[in-house]
């Protein structure tokens, strides 16, 4: 059988390892309360910040990228590249719809970005800068997460991966798409800012 046939499986693989949801793994072992019932009721890092423990925030943030990562280099080891990419949209799609919890999800950035490493890591290191810079000018999270988002298919193109830059133009509609009352609260100047309480 030829690597193509395997794509659908690659997918499934990928969405099996996103839908895992560390946020509520990790606060669960650790006894806090349910995850869902604080903040803004994400799975994701930033809303298990809101619990007041860092170390699980960090960790459920390396466990959400790091899913991403694994899911991309299993696929791509096992069925090619074409697996891999066909795997990291499904680990993406994991993230924000896991079967395990009726399909909510977090936002998926962490996520966006472990399969970006896996992929094509250069673009991971791009992104990262372009965070970090839109956070230390403006202190919006989410705006520094869109903004990196928007610049990661034109970076991909640029360097010569049109199939990368197709596959992520995709995630970063979707990314828009779970940061639409982020976006609201921007326009609106009530979003939360980095450090703010």
């Amino acid at each position: 059988m030829g690597a193509e046939t395997f794509l659908p499986v690659a997918f499934v693989v990928g969405y099996l390892l996103g839908s895992i949801p560390f946020g509520m793994i990790l606060t669960r072992l650790a006894g806090t309360e349910d995850l869902r019932s604080i903040g803004s009721g994400n799975i994701g890092a930033t809303n298990v910040l809101r619990t007041g423990k860092k170390g699980l925030a960090a960790a459920t943030l390396l466990g959400d990228m790091l899913k991403g990562t694994a899911a991309v280099i299993i696929a791509g080891t096992l069925w090619g590249p074409n697996a891999a990419m066909m795997a990291g949209l499904g680990a993406f799609l994991g993230h924000l719809y896991p079967v395990w919890l009726k399909f909510k999800g977090g936002k998926g950035i962490a996520t966006y970005i472990g399969v970006l490493l896996g992929l094509f890591w250069p673009a991971a290191a791009m992104f990262g800068a372009i965070w970090l810079v839109t956070a230390f000018t403006t202190r919006y999270s989410s705006l520094s997460a869109l903004v990196a988002c928007f610049a990661t298919p034109i970076f991909l193109w640029l360097f010569g991966h049109p199939a990368l830059a197709s596959l992520f133009a995709v995630l970063t509609l979707l990314s828009f798409w779970t940061h639409r009352e982020n976006i609201k609260r921007l326009q609106a100047g009530t979003e939360g800012k980095i450090g703010q309480k």
